[in-house]
């Protein structure tokens, strides 16, 4: 990938409802609006916000107890059993064996989908190494970004920070954090409502490139810091529905 580029992957994504463990991948998990500190993100509707790939999006205040003890509305699991149920005591997210009862069967009604818009950007480009300030590429990158994301109902906008594979562990999720923050701030700054911004940083877990047998792996070696600027990048995706 060319540094400057930058793509715009546009795909539609339905909203989600709870019925069972089984079918949560596709519907809502929705955690009672009374509840003030919860283990997960949530939309406007006190709904659980999780990315393209079904994972949902851990708070700062996300615990196993607190995970287990917070409660789906209108079901008497907690929002752990759905979103880390591997984590949870086994206890916790199995029903309890009752004897089926006879009844009629219902006819399935299909859950209502509204026409909702993700928008994915590839930000390959938005810094340099060793670097959280955004360039100027980057900032026009986010200035039609914002643009496209205001003309939607935002439910939530969700950056990602990601860093090179150079430097240490710690030092690197630092930066990839601080990378993820400087998106939200120019997103504000375009008068996106900062309530609907999370973000987030994955430091150097999640390279995009190989750049194998290019000689020393530091900073100086300009060759591998060209090769690796890909992963030097914020992802960033709006989930909201189109406004009528």
């Amino acid at each position: 990938m060319k540094q400057g580029s930058k793509k715009f992957v546009v795909a539609f994504a339905a909203a989600l409802g709870m019925v069972t463990a089984a079918m949560a991948q596709q519907q809502e998990i929705k955690i009672n609006p009374a509840v003030k500190v919860v283990p997960y993100a949530v939309d406007a509707r006190s709904v659980v916000v999780r990315s393209a790939n079904g994972l949902c999006w851990r708070t700062g205040y996300w615990t196993k107890e607190l995970a287990a003890s917070t409660l789906v509305e209108g079901n008497e699991f907690p929002v752990g059993c759905f979103c880390d149920k591997d984590l949870m005591p086994k206890e916790v997210c199995e029903p309890p064996k009752v004897e089926p009862k006879k009844e009629e069967p219902k006819p399935v009604v299909p859950a209502t989908k509204p026409a909702a818009e993700k928008v994915t950007i590839a930000a390959d480009a938005l810094f340099d190494y060793d670097k959280a300030v955004l360039r100027d590429e980057g900032k026009a990158t986010l200035t039609e970004f914002a643009a496209k994301a205001k003309a939607l109902s935002i439910e939530v906008i969700i950056a990602v920070g990601h860093t090179d594979r150079l430097g240490s562990d710690k030092y690197n999720q630092a930066l990839s954090e601080r990378r993820a923050a400087a998106v939200k701030e120019f997103l504000v700054s375009q008068q996106i409502d900062p309530n609907r911004v999370y973000t987030e940083g994955k430091g150097k877990t999640q390279p995009v490139t190989q750049c194998k047998n290019l000689g020393a792996e530091n900073g100086k070696n300009k060759k591998l810091v060209e090769c690796l600027q890909p992963d030097r990048r914020v992802e960033i995706e709006v989930i909201g529905t189109k406004q009528q």
